[in-house]
């Protein structure tokens, strides 16, 4: 991957801006997520181009998105859709949860997630 396509100095205040402004939900899976808890390290708020992932992982390149009540708005799934396709274009695979299941349950985004890890490791 091109080295000017992740985390753009252009985004870098906006980037920082979402670490200190954080969702709940985001809080709640940070903390799920941080220090290899998980198997493999994971970063909070990476651009790559002109997107802004909320949860990244660049070694085995999946994206975890959180989706608040706004992503079920039509423009936000446009916007959603496209920003999909941009990252998959990269190589980049995106998974989406909804903020109500992180906060009501947050061990079962984590055992979503911990199948789709260890098959992008074996194809690593």
């Amino acid at each position: 991957m091109n080295k000017f396509l992740a985390n753009n100095k252009i985004l870098k205040n906006r980037r920082r801006e979402l670490r200190r402004n954080q969702t709940e939900a985001e809080k709640i899976m940070w903390a799920y997520l941080r220090g290899k808890q998980i198997g493999v390290r994971f970063l909070r708020q990476y651009s790559l181009g002109p997107y802004i992932i909320d949860f990244y992982c660049p070694r085995i390149k999946l994206a975890v998105e959180l989706d608040g009540p706004v992503h079920d708005l039509p423009v936000s799934q446009e916007y959603d859709r496209e920003r999909g396709l941009y990252l998959g274009s990269l190589g980049v695979r995106t998974v989406r949860f909804k903020n109500a299941t992180v906060m009501n349950n947050p061990t079962k985004i984590t055992n979503k997630l911990k199948p789709l890890l260890s098959i992008r490791e074996v194809e690593a």
